[in-house]
């Protein structure tokens, strides 16, 4: 155990250490709040790139279909237009047909016009070229319509209409209203990164500002603080997380104070008897005392002395800091109680004292069976230490509503009511010299109290001087409830140990 702490304390320096070089190295490291800033603006970059390409791709779509109809409706219109004019020219293509095809294609810029007759003779080209001829227009071309001419319904020829790119035959409003969409694409573009950056700041400051009050308290509970918390609450994960260091500092600050505590109360109990035994060994080396067998006799007591109360010490200390949950199961206060006192009849008969056994047919509790017999010993050695020859001590196991009872009375020296609220106390004594002289370390009812905090129970001491005490323990009586309960916060326990233990 003590190994174990100190190993604790190394480390934590060590540890303080590694905190300090990396506080040095800070100035090279990217805080948390620039990285989640970045990732932001990166997502937020991602996400409105793709939505401008996708949005363009589906707009381009869009103009180069409403570039397609516009470009129909002129080779349509150029289509009735010759027509008629075929009509009143009586079939001759050059009378009178080819002018309107003149015509109509002069209203166009860029608009490449063609007359074709049935058997694909081109009678008009309006870009033919002088040395090369008429320029081959493709019917099936992306960029290209074609419409019947019609005459008395039947078909004497096709007109073919090509426009160099998609913005051909666009009016001046569809040009507008295609700039304007862009332009607004691009400011919400800008707005959208505007505010991702706003966001992605202010929810990196609130986590950073979380993350740092973690960090101070473990600087600070590293540094010595036993008493730095987060304060934290909520069920989040960054919550959790710093509930469960604040229930982590809780578990070091409790075994902090339970090595000082342990570390006081051994130098306390310890340094007179072993005076003593310094004293009377020096005397001995000096020829001052004889090394008779009385005094040796007399130091091996001591010694023994010591070594039981080193073992309640560590007992004590197991115990209070709670290094493994108990484990409960449903106990027959009866059964139990009966056969500690079976073990314990020949050593109350041989203090000169009676034995009476009361008991309620099965107790049952939830609990730990060791324990509870190691409790219920505890105050049946303190009952015989302190009850004169010939007295009665009496144990019970008693059933209430809720709770069952361990019952130990006796007729020896009692105590007052202001003994009764110290006997729970680790070193406390009734009578300091009876105690020391009949081998009492003081310990036992604070084994008991502990005992039975870790039971959900309590216990209670009631006496007048010189008329006995008598104390009774309080323990939940078995249900399924109660084990349900139990296995639950025994899980929780083995959890906050788990993590506190990383």
């Amino acid at each position: 155990m003590f190994a174990r702490k100190k190993t604790f304390h190394t480390d934590s320096s060590e540890e303080l250490s590694e905190f300090s070089r990396m506080d040095e190295k800070q100035g090279f490291i990217i805080s948390f709040t620039k990285r989640v800033m970045l990732v932001s603006i990166a997502v937020s970059l991602i996400t409105i790139v793709s939505a401008v390409v996708v949005l363009s791709a589906v707009w381009n779509q869009h103009f180069q279909s409403y570039t397609r109809e516009n470009v129909q409706r002129v080779a349509d219109g150029a289509a009735a237009a010759i027509a008629e004019g075929y009509e009143r020219s009586q079939g001759d293509w050059y009378g009178g047909a080819l002018s309107v095809a003149a015509s109509t294609s002069a209203l166009y810029d860029s608009v490449y016009l063609q007359v074709r007759t049935n058997d694909g003779t081109i009678v008009y080209d309006d870009r033919s070229d002088d040395v090369l001829g008429p320029v081959d227009i493709k019917e099936d071309g992306s960029n290209v319509a074609a419409a019947p001419i019609m005459v008395h319904g039947e078909k004497v020829g096709t007109v073919l209409v090509r426009v160099p790119g998609s913005e051909t035959l666009l009016t001046k409003f569809d040009e507008d209203f295609r700039d304007k969409s862009y332009n607004a694409m691009i400011f919400a573009a800008i707005i959208a990164l505007i505010i991702a950056m706003v966001m992605g700041a202010i929810f990196a400051r609130a986590i950073a500002a979380t993350i740092k009050k973690i960090t101070n308290a473990a600087k600070a509970l590293k540094e010595g603080d036993y008493s730095a918390r987060t304060g934290m609450s909520g069920s989040d994960e960054i919550a959790r997380l710093g509930n469960m260091f604040d229930l982590m500092a809780d578990s070091v600050e409790t075994n902090r104070k339970l090595e000082r505590r342990l570390v006081t109360d051994v130098a306390h109990e310890l340094r007179t008897p072993l005076m003593a035994i310094q004293s009377t060994v020096e005397a001995m080396i000096d020829g001052v005392f004889e090394p008779d067998a009385e005094r040796l006799e007399t130091l091996n007591s001591e010694v023994q002395r010591l070594s039981r109360l080193v073992d309640a010490l560590l007992k004590l200390s197991r115990l209070e800091s709670r290094t493994k949950p108990i484990e409960q199961k449903k106990v027959d206060l009866t059964e139990m109680l009966s056969a500690v006192v079976q073990t314990h009849q020949a050593y109350i008969h041989d203090a000169g004292l009676n034995l009476e056994f009361e008991y309620d047919p099965h107790v049952y509790v939830f609990g730990d069976a060791d324990l509870l017999r190691q409790a219920t010993a505890n105050l049946i050695s303190n009952a015989v230490r302190y009850t004169p020859e010939g007295g009665t001590i009496t144990i019970m196991a008693r059933k209430g509503d809720l709770m069952g009872q361990i019952v130990v009375k006796d007729t020896g020296i009692g105590l007052t009511p202001e003994e009764a609220k110290m006997v729970f106390q680790r070193f406390w004594r009734a009578d300091s010299g009876r105690a020391r002289a009949t081998g009492g370390l003081g310990i036992g009812l604070s084994v008991v109290k502990e005992i039975v905090d870790q039971h959900n129970g309590w216990v209670r001491v009631e006496g007048r001087p010189n008329e006995g005490a008598c104390f009774t323990i309080y323990i939940p009586l078995y249900s399924e409830n109660s084990r349900k309960r139990n296995t639950k916060r025994n899980s929780k326990q083995n959890n906050s140990k788990q993590n506190s233990n990383r």
